[in-house]
């Protein structure tokens, strides 16, 4: 798009130093800002008020810096006005991008005002021009960037503060309209608490890295995918390993949790498990307590990474409580405490969904070995594990056991044992 029909405005000689007279410059902003209002997007677009009031004093600037440029008397100041008004910008959620892109169109017709009004222009004049419009634009691109990044930081710090603060309180049980209020933040009638564990990246533990700084990247990583998937919606609690999530209901189905907490993984590039389980919001402190205690229950009888319901480990969740009948259950299997290769076999066994020969695959041992060791463990436990309620009770046993004992067999176990489905 040109402007050759606009009036024709001839230029006077330049100073000895900018490219156009301060009159010129004034002049010619009249003329720009009319024809970007009439006729270009997205000027076009753009509210009233907002060409008359930032647009105009930036075009005015602009010109009156040719106008000066290389002076050293110059007084327009493109940078420092643009720090003033991109920041109004961008906390008026305009898009950056748009921004710029209506900075760089306003250039190029800028020079298409400029140039023509010069009479036949010589190479060196064009060179001049456009050599002093690049030089401009990365001048504005600049200032216009670092007034949204600081934007942007001092946002994230406020809502930072804000998710932190309500999230406290809604684990400590006193979340009110009141806090809510101040945090900018609704509160919703009912609640996902997920309780997450993060496994250590690999750079984590290697020589040479530092992993307080890669175990940071991963901390923003995640933090980067929760806001990605769900906005301002997930109040988290995170540290390099772990936490816990407070995500309102409405805002996605199980399936849908159980598909974010694998993305959350993907940007972790480390394993991530966690324990959901849904609640009212008042019942939030006690869900949340359950669902950690539960998690460290997953660590310790091998369950992999992946969302888990609560639902569906009610009965782990349920043999783990401290009580009589768990101590009786690890008595009556502590006698495998003294046959290693016993443990690791049952442990085996029920991870492969008692199947014998996948058992003995991964033990690389015969399988007739392993109906051997089931009888052996039923001899030493009293548990029969040819019977259906014997197989329930050393199931059980373990899952007991592992709760009083999560660094010893249980644990060691999951080095070696395939890893389980993660629930839908």
């Amino acid at each position: 798009m040109t402007i050759r029909s606009a009036p024709d405005i001839p230029i006077a000689h330049a100073s000895s130093t900018g490219l156009i007279t301060a009159d010129d410059a004034d002049r010619l902003a009249d003329l720009l800002l009319s024809h970007l209002r009439a006729k270009v997007s997205p000027f076009t677009a753009l509210p009233r008020p907002l060409l008359d009031g930032d647009v105009k004093a930036m075009i005015r600037m602009c010109l009156r810096w040719a106008s000066e440029r290389g002076s050293a008397a110059a007084t327009a100041d493109p940078a420092t006005f643009l720090q003033v008004a991109a920041a109004r910008w961008a906390r008026a959620d305009l898009p950056i991008e748009k921004v710029l892109h209506a900075m760089h169109v306003g250039f190029a017709q800028a020079l298409e005002v400029v140039l023509p009004r010069a009479g036949t222009p010589s190479c060196a004049r064009v060179i001049a021009w456009t050599t002093a419009a690049v030089e401009l634009s990365d001048l504005c691109t600049g200032a216009i960037s670092r007034a949204y990044v600081r934007e942007l930081k001092a946002a994230s710090g406020d809502h930072h503060t804000a998710v932190h603060t309500l999230t406290s309180a809604l684990l400590a049980g006193q979340a009110s309209s009141k806090v809510a209020r101040e945090c900018g933040i609704s509160i919703a009638d009912e609640y996902y608490v997920l309780a997450v564990r993060v496994a250590p990246h690999p750079d984590e533990n290697r020589p040479g890295l530092d992993r307080h700084v890669v175990a940071g990247r991963k901390l923003r990583r995640i933090q980067s995918a929760l806001t990605r998937q769900f906005q301002d919606r997930a109040l988290a609690m995170l540290s390099v390993d772990g936490g816990t999530v407070l995500l309102p209901s409405g805002v996605c189905t199980e399936p849908e949790l159980a598909r974010a907490v694998e993305v959350v993984a993907d940007y972790a590039a480390a394993p991530v498990t966690a324990v959901v389980t849904r609640c009212a919001t008042d019942a939030i402190p006690a869900a949340a307590r359950r669902t950690h205690e539960l998690l460290d229950t997953t660590e310790s009888i091998g369950i992999g990474p992946g969302l888990h319901k609560f639902d569906d480990l009610a009965l782990q969740y349920q043999l783990t409580r401290p009580g009589i009948g768990r101590r009786i259950l690890e008595n009556r299997i502590a006698p495998l405490d003294d046959h290693p290769e016993l443990l690791r076999t049952l442990h085996v066994f029920f991870h492969t969904d008692m199947n014998r020969r996948r058992t003995a695959r991964q033990l690389n041992i015969h399988p007739n070995t392993i109906d051997y060791r089931l009888r052996r463990i039923g001899q030493l436990t009293g548990f029969d594990p040819s019977r259906s309620q014997g197989l329930w009770y050393l199931r059980s046993a373990l899952v007991a056991r592992a709760a009083g004992t999560p660094l010893t067999a249980a644990s060691e176990f999951s080095a070696h044992a395939e890893p389980s489905r993660r629930s839908a």
